[in-house]
């Protein structure tokens, strides 16, 4: 294979590039030799390819001066990465920890030590949770770690402490959404909440939703939260999430006897951590199993404000970006440019913190007073909610979706086409099969990936998953069969599947 050789540099704190994305405080060589991808690095980056790109035409000028000093470099050279080498979740974990052991102005993974030093010093807590196989946040996770002089700066100011499983956690005192890959809670010395931090609304594109820059303005809204926290008793209180009966994830029906209450050294350390996300399923299940029913509380949880034609930016602590026109944002008065200050009677210093307060409201809707800074002016408004207000959020993007898929779908993934424009953008076909038991109903039942869906349940006006996923619990939870209606090479196929739990 010819060789190529590209230099990327970087002047700020990270950039993409094609097929990947990395951070650097300098610059990178790249160098492919016979199919290995070798990197010549200095002094300081991380980088995450996920294919092999070809070098942009800029970066041929480089060939010819740095293919050889490339390789000379690099074979002598501790800083040459072979990016074919991929590392496992373990040593993730094992490098996270290594990390931390290191530096003593976080404490790991033991929030009981976090809280006796908070009583101690009298600082409030910064307790970051982080799934570590997860690739997405990195950029952020770095910052909070150690990279970000400003975060640096107001982390002197609290006692931190890295979570990194919900093994033995307090879920009277941790609630958050847990889909998340990346998210942190802000509590007083003694345990009560005054912020989250952490919002999702794609599998992997996080950029419209978290940033360093807002990450630090939640930071410093606590620290001023904190210091008039005595005086806020009441509007603090609905931070604070509802006790619930089982308070310790592994001791939900759905994770009891599969894991302990601390994470296992050695060999089993990964598979014995319970992920944020089989705690969200977990309770989905209990609630479920209770109700005899998944209700629309329990399906469209943590509600993103995008759905009611808020887009807040992601880079201040609330302040609105856009305001989508018919919207309720928009007949509640709200503008380009407001600051959400107080919601439903709470302070909100992040986008979570709306989250939050709309996780509260019942599916049959509601009123929520609001208070908005408008260029320094406090101007306030009500936000109404109308019956079914929920269902137009999305849950496509949440890993606790794919153990629905299997229940309600069959184990199919269903997609709006890529590439598509105009009306043909707004259908769905089949992205994904499951090909292995209990995730192959569909595969059995004959469907593949590509199928382009004509109708289910005799609908043919589908445009998202997600709608397709809650009209069958509501009609098929009873096991009764439905048709899925396919077109595969021109023919029209149909299948029946089922909703099954067991």
């Amino acid at each position: 294979m010819k060789n190529r050789v590209g230099r990327w540099r970087d002047r700020n704190a990270g950039a993409k590039v094609a097929g990947g994305e990395w951070h650097s405080r300098h610059c990178i060589d790249i160098l492919v030799v016979d199919s290995t991808l070798i990197l010549l690095i200095w002094p300081r980056f991380s980088l995450r390819f996920q294919s092999l790109p070809h070098p942009p035409l800029r970066c041929k000028k480089f060939m010819k001066k740095s293919v050889w000093l490339a390789v000379a470099l690099g074979l002598c050279s501790p800083c040459v990465v072979v990016a074919q080498e991929k590392v496992s979740r373990e040593q993730k974990v094992l490098k996270d920890r290594e990390h931390f052991d290191k530096d003593s102005s976080w404490i790991y993974n033991d929030f009981t030590a976090a809280l006796a030093e908070a009583k101690k010093s009298g600082k409030p807590i910064l307790a970051v949770m982080r799934c570590l196989p997860c690739e997405e946040c990195v950029k952020l996770d770095d910052a909070v770690l150690d990279s970000h002089p400003t975060i640096q700066k107001l982390r002197d100011q609290f006692v931190s402490v890295r979570v990194i499983s919900n093994n033995g956690l307090d879920l009277n005192l941790f609630r958050i959404d847990p889909d998340q890959s990346f998210g942190a809670i802000i509590f007083t010395p003694d345990g009560k909440v005054l912020a989250r931090y952490g919002t999702r609304s794609h599998r992997t594109e996080w950029e419209d939703d978290v940033s360093v820059e807002g990450f630090a303005a939640t930071m410093e809204g606590a620290l001023e939260l904190f210091k008039s926290s005595a005086e806020l008793g009441e509007k603090l209180a609905g931070k604070q999430p509802q006790p619930l009966e089982i308070n310790k994830p592994e001791k939900l029906p759905a994770l009891k006897d599969r894991y302990k209450s601390t994470l296992d050294e050695g060999p089993n350390l990964v598979k014995s951590c319970i992920h944020c996300h089989q705690v969200g399923e977990a309770i989905r299940d209990y609630v479920w199993d209770n109700s005899g029913e998944l209700k629309e509380e329990s399906l469209f949880i943590y509600p993103n404000p995008k759905i009611l034609g808020v887009i807040l930016d992601p880079k201040t602590r609330t302040s609105v970006r856009r305001i989508v026109a018919g919207t309720p944002g928009a007949k509640a008065g709200v503008l380009p440019g407001d600051q959400i200050v107080e919601l439903g009677g709470q302070p909100v210093l992040s986008t979570a913190d709306i989250q939050w307060v709309l996780n509260a409201v019942p599916a049959k809707g509601a009123e929520l007073p609001m208070k908005i800074n408008r260029r320094g002016k406090e101007v306030e408004s009500m936000l109404v909610l109308s019956d079914g207000w929920r269902t137009k959020d999305d849950i496509s993007w949440r890993v606790s979706t794919w153990e629905l898929r299997r229940i309600v779908l069959g184990g199919m993934v269903l997609k709006n086409p890529e590439g598509a424009k105009g009306s043909a953008a707004k259908t769905l076909e089949i992205g994904h099969v499951g090909r292995f038991a209990p995730h192959d109903r569909a595969l059995k039942a004959g469907l593949k990936p590509g199928d382009k869906i004509v109708s289910i349940d005799g609908n043919d006006k589908w445009e998202r998953e997600t709608d397709v996923i809650w009209h069958l619990l509501q009609e098929h939870a009873d096991g009764k069969p439905y048709d899925v209606v396919v077109e595969r090479e021109g023919k029209r196929i149909t299948v029946k599947l089922t909703v099954l739990r067991s």
